[in-house]
């Protein structure tokens, strides 16, 4: 049967447009739909903009500590507005870049949703297309729960669209995405209530992370609700009124949801296509991000696996790899993720629980906790912890920190773990002094 394309992709996110970028270096005939704006969620709506975000949000801690390093009349007035102006222009340019990428590649870019008719044909528009190979990387969606007054509550998604900025801000949910907001808004002077259903934020990390944030986000004054969450919201004339679990009440100007997101499957028609979902629509994917249908293939967010953009592009480029050169199977080990808040915080590998649950009471934990260089000239309170956990081989299980530059200490950590450096090995190497990282490299038990 002759085809239309070698592949086709459905979304052009981090995941579709690595899945489309490998599998056009092979020569093959290439196209990728998008219904939205290109780049995804990561570039739209996501990762990039929240870290322009983040970075603006430095500026307003740093003027907070200047005189303290010798600077007076530090500070001014900051515009919201100009600044989402100015990320707009970024994301834009990464957009442009996007299609750049693709007129390249040879990749042919089509406007409009991709419904499936049957496992080698998709309707876009007013026009089918089909496709010997077929890829879907949809992404997914943030959670709003059904409860009375949903419709005045907002998502991640609209907070890069908000004229200005709130004076009062309620996030409900403890994850990274409402943790990272609740950092940023707070650092501009909104006072910021944050509720999570546990009494620890940050579900899934190491406990002695979720501590450390949740710690350093109180001390910057962010009100934290434990074990509590919204019920029902009123418009009311001083504001929106948050009913909670707690049986009390908060008036706030914005109410975020960050209560973890959804994929995009609903209306793909891929019951047609013979492509089966879990109870909560994610894409089933074997592990080579085949579905159940063998010429069709899942990557990133609406799969139900780890929800990371790097992740994302190495599953796209595994599945063009297997379809058109070297069967690749992605290792899922050793995975490095960061929480963008203030304190920043990072991870790699199992966290002490899990490897509990693994190991028992063979494992050993070397921690420390510390006043980080910077901070001993400022009023502050921070902390830096950094931990390590090994099994009784001294082979290291994971890393943790929280504190400034986590992000890029964790990943460069995150190398030498994967190639299965012991704690012997890390401690003799010799570090550069006077720095944050080097404290890695003297853990003791």
């Amino acid at each position: 049967m002759s085809f239309d394309y070698d592949l086709l992709v459905i979304g052009t996110g981090s995941g579709g447009s690595a899945t489309a970028k490998q599998a056009a270096s092979y020569g093959k005939r290439v196209a990728i739909a998008e219904q939205e704006t290109i780049g995804g969620t990561c570039v739209n709506r996501g990762c990039i903009p929240k870290k322009f975000i983040v970075y603006a949000a430095d500026f307003a801690l740093q003027n907070q500590v200047a005189f303290n390093y010798g600077w007076d009349n530090v500070g001014g007035t900051f515009n919201w507005s100009r600044l989402i102006k100015a990320v707009q222009k970024q994301v834009e340019k990464r957009n442009n870049s996007y299609k750049q990428q693709f007129q390249k590649a040879g990749i042919e870019l089509l406007k409009g949703k991709a419904t499936f008719i049957d496992s080698h044909t998709v309707e876009i528009g007013d026009r089918t297309f089909t496709a010997d190979k077929i890829v879907i990387a949809v992404g997914g969606h943030p959670n709003k729960p059904d409860l009375p007054g949903i419709e005045y509550a907002i998502t991640s998604r609209e907070m890069f669209q908000l004229p200005q900025l709130p004076k009062r801000l309620a996030i409900i949910g403890g994850g990274y995405i409402g943790v990272e907001f609740s950092s940023m808004m707070n650092a501009f002077g909104v006072e910021v209530t944050l509720m999570d259903n546990d009494k620890l934020i940050l579900s899934g990390f190491d406990n002695d992370i979720r501590s450390g944030v949740q710690t350093g986000l109180i001390e910057r004054k962010i009100k934290f609700l434990p074990k509590t969450t919204a019920e029902e919201i009123k418009k009311t004339s001083q504001g929106l009124q948050l009913v909670l679990s707690s049986d009390s009440k908060i008036t706030v100007d914005t109410v975020l949801f960050a209560t973890g997101r959804s994929p995009n499957t609903e209306d793909l028609g891929l019951e047609k296509a013979g492509v089966e979902t879990s109870d909560k629509g994610a894409v089933v994917v074997d592990d080579y991000s085949r579905t159940t249908q063998s010429n069709i293939f899942a990557v990133g967010d609406c799969t139900s696996r780890i929800p990371l953009t790097p992740v994302a592009r190495a599953e796209g480029k595994a599945v063009a790899n297997t379809l058109f050169g070297e069967v690749t199977k992605l290792d899922y080990n050793y995975i490095p993720s960061a929480v963008f808040a203030r304190p920043e915080a990072a991870t790699v590998g199992m966290s002490e629980t899990k490897a509990r649950e693994k190991f028992g009471d063979e494992i050993q934990i070397h921690r420390t906790e510390f006043e980080p260089l910077f901070e001993s000239m400022t009023e502050r309170n921070d902390q830096v912890m950094m931990k390590i956990v090994t099994d009784s081989k001294s082979c290291i299980l994971g890393a943790h920190m929280v504190g400034e530059n986590a992000a890029d200490i964790i990943q460069s950590l995150a190398v030498a773990i994967k190639k299965g450096i012991t704690k012997q090995e890390l401690d003799a190497t010799i570090s550069i002094h006077p720095t944050t990282g080097e404290e890695f490299l003297m853990l003791e038990n």
